[in-house]
């Protein structure tokens, strides 16, 4: 209907909130080997395949993950949102009257 959005996790990253979880050396250690379990940075690929579709082909109430199989190979699979489509719809509505002031 004219308003689309974007966006995209960047995966697995150290931050503050991270940081007090456990200490900054061991977050060091761990990082190469949880990007390795997680498949990040495959993120990336969904990002790519996002940017280059026609938003208005792509299903409002779904949300699209980047996953990655046992032996590498990145794919993205839809998820059904579990939202009702009156409560998108009143949502929308109020995105456009805030658009508008």
């Amino acid at each position: 209907q004219g308003l689309y959005s974007s966006v995209v996790c960047p995966g697995l990253v150290m931050s503050n909130m991270t940081y007090r979880i456990l200490p900054v050396f061991l977050w060091k250690l761990l990082m190469p080997i949880m990007w390795l379990v997680s498949g990040s940075p495959g993120w990336f690929g969904v990002g790519v395949w996002l940017f280059k579709q026609k938003p208005e082909y792509l299903d409002a109430l779904v949300k699209y993950h980047s996953c990655t199989s046992g032996l590498g190979k990145s794919y993205v699979e839809p998820r059904k949102i579990d939202v009702d489509e009156e409560t998108a719809e009143k949502f929308y509505q109020k995105l456009l009257e805030l658009e508008k002031q």
